[in-house]
């Protein structure tokens, strides 16, 4: 592909991208893997730059664009001005720009989340500015079948996570699916920030846990792990093809303990009748906007609408108040979501105080999580104690 090309592609790209963004569709890393499948004259060059230059793209602008080539135009201008040379001088390049092309501003965010973070946030903008670079890559060393002293020095580039005890981060790139470790289960993929959640649950061998909302099931595969195989782990969620990966990652994990529910959105506690008042630590890893995790998915930035938050939050309190029903006494439960607005997390941590009096918050309250000053994904972690 020429330069020309390269750029085109990226703009057919974030056409896509940000019709999917608009309506619901599927992820930038999804999209940008189906164009390539279909056109296979592109090189494993091509791919790499034509990849990069779509999520800088996505990256430098905060607003929804119009479409993919006022993106392009307006990322060039504001930040590789090179770029727009490729317009017009290539019959598979970019047509030539005109006075009157749509242009894209540059931003950290959508004006209304700006000024959300501006509310909860006294250095909100270096917050944001942070949000928009790109996440390293953690995995978590699976204790079921070794240590992370012995996988150590079996990956290239890797050091000890400063927090989570199972914690490894690569320092360069590396294909993850390429590992002998990867393959055999002794490691998995997961933010130092989701590690230091399920490890918030503090379950134990023997317990009845419950991961109300499993998804593919990361964190439940650091439960099985801090459970060493013995008690009850029930993994739930509401969307089958989720929980459907769980399996065939919990069998090369060697987690024995699973078992799955798929429950009914709105109607689980139907399914969850024999667990009310038995478990011993529910998570409720909540659905939530994902700003905690825009470094992985800054695409996600144009896909919240005030209308969509404004879902999550009542979809969090319905599951935070299921949740503290499923406790025993003495029993443990932790709320969590990967975001950073005050409405998922603080102020959702404070109703659930409000509605169940019988809960204890920790003591130091609740923790958030920033990759500007604790390296991770922002989360909000509350843990709490039933009283006996």
């Amino acid at each position: 592909m020429t330069p020309a090309a390269r750029v085109e592609a990226a703009i057919v790209l974030l056409d896509e991208i940000i019709d999917a963004a608009a309506g619901g569709g599927a992820a930038a890393d999804t999209l940008i893997q189906r164009y390539f499948k279909t056109r296979r004259y592109a090189g494993s060059k091509d791919r790499r730059a034509v990849r990069d230059l779509v999520y800088r793209v996505i990256r430098a602008l905060g607003e929804r664009p119009e479409s993919g080539r006022a993106a392009m135009v307006g990322y060039a201008r504001a930040e590789d001005p090179e770029l727009l040379s490729h317009f017009g001088t290539d019959p598979h390049g970019p047509a030539a720009l005109a006075q009157d092309d749509p242009t894209a501003a540059p931003g950290l965010a959508p004006e209304w989340l700006t000024a959300k973070f501006a509310a909860e946030y006294a250095d909100a903008e270096s917050l944001l500015a942070v949000l928009a670079e790109r996440a390293p890559l953690d995995l978590r060393v699976n204790r079921l079948k070794t240590t992370r002293d012995a996988v150590l020095p079996l990956i290239p580039g890797a050091v000890p996570t400063t927090r989570a005890q199972d914690g490894l981060r690569l320092v360069d790139a590396l294909n993850v699916e390429d590992l002998p470790a990867y393959n055999d289960g002794r490691v998995e993929v997961q933010d130092e920030g989701s590690q230091l959640i399920a490890a918030a649950c503090r379950a134990q061998p023997g317990m009845t846990v419950v991961d109300l909302c499993a998804g593919a099931g990361g964190k439940t595969l650091a439960l099985a792990a801090d459970m060493e195989n013995r008690g009850r782990l029930i993994a739930c969620d509401t969307d089958r093809s989720r929980l459907s990966r769980l399996a065939p990652r919990a069998a090369r994990a060697g987690a024995a303990n699973i078992e799955t529910r798929l429950l009914d959105p709105g109607r689980e506690a139907e399914a969850l009748g024999d667990l009310l008042g038995a478990a011993d630590v529910v998570l409720i890893d909540a659905p939530c906007s994902g700003t905690g995790t825009w470094r992985r998915n800054p695409e996600a930035r144009w896909r919240l609408t005030p209308q969509r938050l404004a879902r999550l939050t009542a979809l969090q309190a319905h599951l935070a108040d299921l949740g503290a029903r499923l406790l025993k006494p003495g029993g443990r439960l932790v709320y969590a979501v990967c975001s950073l607005l005050p409405e998922e997390g603080r102020l959702q941590a404070e109703a659930l105080s409000t509605g169940h009096p019988d809960l204890a918050l920790d003591v130091g309250g609740a923790q958030i999580l920033r990759p500007d000053r604790d390296e991770t994904d922002g989360f909000f972690i509350a843990g709490y104690e039933k009283s006996c």
